[in-house]
C-alpha cells in the first residue's frame, strides 16, 4: 500500500502544478483554461528533444521550457484571449478548446503518432525506501511542486505584482480604475501559469518514462477535475485538489485496475459536484458563469421559406443516388454527426446550457442497439428507437442530482458524465466486452431489405437526419421551444416568472441525448465494430464545435457545420494528418471574427 499511496503523491504533484496555474488563470480572467494540458504537453516534448536530440542537462532544459511555454501563455492571450473582452465567458472556453486543438495535433504533424522514450534528465530508479523503488526525478518534483507552491503564496501575499494579481481576481473594473494595469496582470496571469503546465511536462516524462505527443489532453483534463475538486480560483484548493485526486486514483486502480481509471476521476469529480459544488476550498460566490450563455453574438438563425426547405431536403434525399461509395461513406459520417448535433442546439442553444459530454449518450445508443440486435435479435428499428430512449434515460439518471447545481459547475458535471457512462461501458465486460468492444453488428435492415452498401446506408441516414430537424424545429416553434429560448436567454428572469429552469435544461437535455443515441445506433450498426475508444473527449469537442461553427441555435446551421467540419477535411486527403488541427483553427476564428456562426445573422 506505501508504493500506492507514494505513486498517487508523484501523480498528484503533477496535477497540482497544472491545477495551479489553470485556477490561477480562472481566478483572475475566469477562463477556464482547457489548452492548459495541452501546454504540459508542449513541454514534454520541447524536453525530450532538448534531452534526446541535443543532449541537454536538467536545467538548461527547464529554462529552455519555461521561455517556450511562457512565450506560448502570453502568445494565446495576447492573440485568442483579450479580443474576446466583454463576450460571452463561454466565448473564451470555446477559444481554449480550439487552441489546445491546434497545440495537441501541432505536436503531433511535428513529432509524430509514435510513443517514445522519454530521456532520463534525472535518475529515475536510484533510491529505494520500505520496498518501493523511485528516482531523484520523484523527490525533485514533489520538491519543485512545493517550492513552487510556496512561492506562488508569497508572490501573491506579498509581491507588488501578486497583489495586483489578486486585485484584478477579486474585481477587475475596480482594479482598472486604483490604476492597475488589468490586461498586463492577465498576460501575467498566463505566464504563470503555462510555465507551470511546461516545467510539470518534464516531471511527468520523467515519471511516465514512455511518452506521446497526445498525452496532453488527458492530463490537462484531469487537472481540470483537480482544480474543480479544490476550488476552481482557488491556489491552495488546486494542491489539495491535485494531491487528492492523485491518491484516489492510485487507490481506486490498485483495487479495481486500470480500468476504471476514468470512473474514479469523473465518478469523484461528481460526488464533490454534489456535495460540495464550489469544491473543498472554493468560495461560496460564482462572480459570473464561464460554461453558461447561448453564445448567439448578438445572432439569430436563419430562416428559409417553405420551398427552400423542400428543395434542400429533395436534393438531400437525391445524393445517394449519384455519390460513389466514398463519397456515399462521407455522407453517413455527416449525416450521423449532424443528428447529434441538431438535437444538441436544444440545450446548448436554446436553453442556454453548454454540454461538454455528449460522447456519453452517443456511446450509450451505439452500445444499447449493439447489444439488442447481436445478443438479443431485436430488429433493427426496434433497437434503434429503443437505443435513443436508453441514451436519454441514462443521461437523464446521471444528471438528476446536477441541475440543482448553477452556473458552470453544470457543464463541469456534464464533462464528468460523458466520460462516466463510457467508463461503465469499459468495466462491464459481461455485457459489453470492455475494450475489446462488440463484433459482427449487423447492416441497418429496414422491411426485410439489408442495407449493406453505403448508398443505402446513406440514404437511411438522410431520412433519419430529415425527420430530425423536422422534429426539433417543431419544438423550437412550439410553446415548449419558447420556454427553452426564456431560459436561456435569460434564467433569472425566467425564475422570477416561476419557470423550473433546472427541470427544463434536464428535458432540453434529455432530448438531445435522445438524438445522440440515434446517431450512436446508426453509426454502430454501420461500423459494425464498436469500441470504448471511438467515443472519447474529441467526439464531445467535435460535436459542440460543429453548432459554434453552424451557430448554437440553428439547426440548419448544425447540417452546415457537420458538411464543413467533418466533409471538407474527409474530401481534402493531403490535410488527413491536420484535420483535428483544422477543427482548431477554424473554431478559434469563427469565434474570434463571427460568433454568431455561419448560419446566422446579425442583429
Amino acid at each position: 500500500m506505501f508504493d500506492t499511496i507514494f505513486a498517487g503523491l508523484i501523480h498528484g504533484s503533477a496535477y497540482a502544478l497544472v491545477a495551479v496555474g489553470m485556477s490561477l488563470i480562472f481566478g483572475v480572467t475566469n477562463v477556464a483554461n482547457f489548452a492548459q494540458g495541452s501546454i504540459v504537453a508542449v513541454g514534454m516534448m520541447t524536453a525530450w528533444w532538448l534531452g534526446t536530440s541535443l543532449g541537454w542537462g536538467i536545467v538548461p532544459t527547464a529554462i529552455a521550457v519555461i521561455v517556450v511555454t511562457g512565450l506560448l501563455g502570453l502568445i494565446m492571450n495576447a492573440l485568442v484571449i483579450t479580443p474576446l473582452e466583454g463576450r460571452k465567458p463561454i466565448a473564451a472556453l470555446l477559444a481554449t478548446i480550439g487552441v489546445g486543438q491546434i497545440l495537441d495535433n501541432g505536436l503531433q504533424i511535428i513529432f509524430g503518432t509514435q510513443t517514445r522514450r522519454f530521456p532520463e534528465l534525472l535518475p529515475t530508479y536510484n533510491m529505494q525506501l520500505a520496498g518501493v523503488r523511485f528516482g531523484t526525478s520523484d523527490v525533485v518534483m514533489i520538491i519543485f511542486a512545493i517550492l513552487s507552491m510556496l512561492g506562488l503564496w508569497a508572490f501573491l501575499k506579498y509581491g507588488k505584482a501578486g497583489q495586483a494579481i489578486r486585485a484584478t481576481s477579486q474585481d477587475p473594473q475596480a482594479a482598472s480604475q486604483m490604476g492597475i494595469p488589468v490586461r498586463a496582470i492577465r498576460n501575467l496571469s498566463f505566464v504563470i501559469g503555462a510555465v507551470l503546465a511546461g516545467v510539470s511536462g518534464i516531471f511527468v516524462g520523467l515519471f511516465n518514462t514512455n511518452i506521446n505527443p497526445m498525452n496532453g489532453g488527458t492530463i490537462g483534463m484531469t487537472a481540470f477535475v483537480a482544480a474543480t475538486i479544490g476550488g476552481l480560483g482557488s491556489i491552495p484548493g488546486a494542491v489539495v485538489g491535485g494531491l487528492a485526486l492523485g491518491l484516489i486514483e492510485s487507490v481506486g486502480i490498485s483495487f479495481l485496475g486500470d480500468g476504471a481509471h476514468d470512473l474514479i476521476t469523473f465518478g469523484a469529480l461528481l460526488i464533490i459536484l454534489i456535495i460540495r459544488p464550489q469544491g473543498l476550498l472554493g468560495g461560496d460566490d460564482v462572480k459570473s458563469e464561464p460554461l453558461t450563455g447561448t453564445f448567439l453574438g448578438g445572432g439569430r438563425p436563419i430562416t428559409l421559406p417553405w420551398w427552400g426547405n423542400l428543395g434542400l431536403a429533395i436534393l438531400a434525399l437525391a445524393t445517394p443516388f449519384f455519390f460513389s461509395d466514398y463519397l456515399s461513406g462521407v455522407g453517413t459520417q455527416i449525416a450521423i454527426y449532424s443528428i447529434a448535433a441538431v438535437g444538441l442546439t436544444l440545450i446548448s442553444g436554446s436553453a442556454g446550457q453548454t454540454i461538454l459530454g455528449m460522447a456519453g449518450p452517443f456511446a450509450v445508443g451505439a452500445y444499447a442497439s449493439a447489444i439488442l440486435s447481436t445478443r438479443l435479435d431485436w430488429p433493427f428499428l426496434a433497437a434503434f428507437l429503443v437505443a435513443g430512449v436508453i441514451a436519454a434515460i441514462a443521461a437523464s439518471i446521471l444528471t438528476f442530482p446536477v441541475w440543482k447545481l448553477s452556473g458552470h459547475y453544470v457543464a463541469i458535471a456534464t464533462i464528468g458524465v460523458g466520460a462516466v457512462m463510457v467508463a461503465i461501458i469499459r468495466i462491464w465486460e459481461p455485457l459489453t466486452k470492455g475494450s475489446l468492444g462488440i463484433q459482427g453488428i449487423p447492416f441497418p435492415k429496414v422491411f426485410g431489405q439489408s442495407l449493406y452498401t453505403q448508398q443505402m446506408q446513406y440514404l437511411l441516414d438522410v431520412i433519419v437526419l430529415l425527420l430530425t430537424l423536422v422534429i426539433v424545429s417543431r419544438i423550437r416553434s412550439s410553446h415548449l421551444g419558447r420556454v427553452f429560448e426564456a431560459v436561456g436567454s435569460d434564467q433569472e428572469a425566467s425564475e422570477a416568472l416561476s419557470i423550473r429552469t433546472g427541470a427544463y435544461k434536464a428535458l432540453a437535455y434529455a432530448l438531445a441525448a435522445f438524438f445522440a443515441g440515434l446517431a450512436g445506433s446508426l453509426l454502430a450498426h454501420q461500423y459494425t465494430y464498436i469500441d470504448p475508444t471511438i467515443f472519447n473527449s474529441n467526439m464531445s469537442i467535435l460535436i459542440l464545435t460543429i453548432i459554434v461553427l453552424g451557430g448554437m441555435n440553428s439547426p440548419l446551421g448544425a447540417v452546415l457545420g457537420s458538411i464543413v467540419l467533418i466533409g471538407g477535411p474527409e474530401l481534402l486527403r493531403v490535410a488527413s494528418d491536420a484535420r483535428v488541427l483544422l477543427y482548431g483553427v477554424l473554431l478559434v476564428v469563427i469565434i474570434l471574427f463571427r460568433p454568431q456562426g455561419l448560419f446566422a445573422r446579425k442583429v
